[in-house]
């Protein structure tokens, strides 16, 4: 093109010819500025991908940091293994009572209402006891009178012998004068009063209430109902070929369908000695004190409740023993996952016996070791799916839960 224009210029004027180089050097130096701003842009398009880029890788790799899972762990015990006979037995208090009234009167006051906590000797009931208060100065008037028939049948005779008459006589003169009858009548009459105020006849807690203020009540009448909700007996059926297996004195694991995770101790008081022909089980009493409060949602037995019993049948000491949720299989192999540095390491092991909540381990078939000691941290929830030396937390237990 430059060459074209200087062909062309040889024809103009040397001025004009002067103009025309000056525009073909402009046009030159603008061509050439532009090529080195689009040269410039290009390399800042570049870097500017080149740092994207950067930013995303490392992104990335902040990203594929390990993840740690939470999980529940318990310590490995050394102790005894109580082997067990499972069954189910129904809960009773050992003490339940029916209160009633023992002689005729009107409620005037019923000081109890179903669910309350009474303690033994504490008025639940009262009835009038005006009447009984007449009846207990009448009889006190009838005895006073004998007492004066009693002076006046001895005196003639103390004023002819001098001295007053003893054993036999005595004792002739006081039954002629109505002096025992008459104090057995103050005596009823005091004991009426004093039954005119229904107590509770021991710690325990009220089931029902059957009367009200202003009532008539007959001798006989139920007023309320008593129940010992502290001291309990489980009557558990036990199939005759495992009755050879416990004990008296043997330890008892209640528990029920209304607290399936927490359970209750107890022990063997008594084992029955008949058997059911049809049943073909005998009975076993197991004693317990129940745990709860009415501050705390109520005991967690209560009287009439079915309860699943684990009796002690064999005690196994001196066992390292780890619960039964903690052992899994891997490629048909027992094992457990030991929480070392903050890492779940499977650990084969030679499990023994168990009682369905602990298993034994045993040294190992080729060493002679026991691969775990008392204190060791196992998993027993969230270890299921665990590859080995996969980092982990221990959490409690109701946190896994939520």
């Amino acid at each position: 093109m430059t060459t074209s224009i200087d062909t062309q210029a040889t024809a103009l004027t040397p001025s004009a010819r002067n103009i025309m180089r000056q525009l073909t050097r402009t046009a030159a130096t603008l061509s050439t500025l532009l090529l080195v701003l689009f040269a410039a842009c290009t390399k800042d398009d570049a870097a500017g991908a080149d740092d994207g880029t950067a930013a995303a890788d490392s992104s990335d790799t902040g990203g594929s940091a390990p993840v740690v899972l939470p999980v529940v762990g318990e310590e490995v015990r050394v102790g005894d293994l109580v082997l067990s006979v499972t069954t189910t037995g129904q809960v009773r208090s050992e003490a339940s009572a029916s209160m009633r009234i023992e002689i005729a009167g009107t409620v005037t006051e019923v000081l109890i209402r179903p669910g309350q906590q009474v303690r033994k000797g504490q008025p639940m009931v009262r009835l009038d006891t005006i009447p009984f208060t007449i009846a207990v100065r009448e009889a006190e008037a009838a005895l006073d009178v004998a007492r004066l028939q009693l002076r006046d049948n001895i005196m003639p005779d103390s004023i002819v012998n001098g001295r007053m008459p003893t054993g036999d006589r005595l004792r002739n003169a006081e039954i002629r004068a109505g002096l025992p009858a008459a104090q057995a009548r103050l005596d009823k009459a005091r004991l009426d009063r004093e039954r005119a105020t229904i107590i509770a006849p021991f710690d325990g807690t009220i089931d029902q209430v059957k009367v009200s203020p202003g009532e008539r009540a007959s001798a006989g009448t139920e007023v309320a109902v008593v129940v010992d909700l502290t001291n309990l007996r489980i009557e558990a059926s036990v199939l005759e070929h495992d009755l050879p297996f416990i004990r008296v004195g043997g330890d008892a694991t209640i528990t029920t369908a209304a607290a399936p995770g927490q359970a209750v101790s107890g022990r063997i008081s008594a084992i029955l000695p008949l058997v059911d022909s049809t049943t073909r089980a005998g009975r076993a009493i197991i004693n317990v004190r129940n745990p709860g409060s009415a501050s705390s949602g109520g005991p967690m037995l209560r009287p009439g409740m079915y309860a699943d019993v684990r009796l002690e049948a064999t005690r196994l000491t001196g066992r390292t023993v780890v619960p039964a949720r903690a052992v899994i299989e891997r490629d048909g192999r027992p094992l457990v996952f030991v929480v070392r540095d903050g890492r779940a390491q499977w650990t084969y092991i030679q499990p023994g016996r168990t009682n369905g909540l602990e298993t034994e381990v045993q040294p190992d078939s080729v060493s002679g070791l026991i691969p775990l000691k008392a204190g060791d941290i196992v998993l027993i929830d969230g270890h299921v799916t665990l590859t080995h030396d996969a980092p982990v937390r221990l959490i409690a237990r109701a946190e896994r839960q939520q």
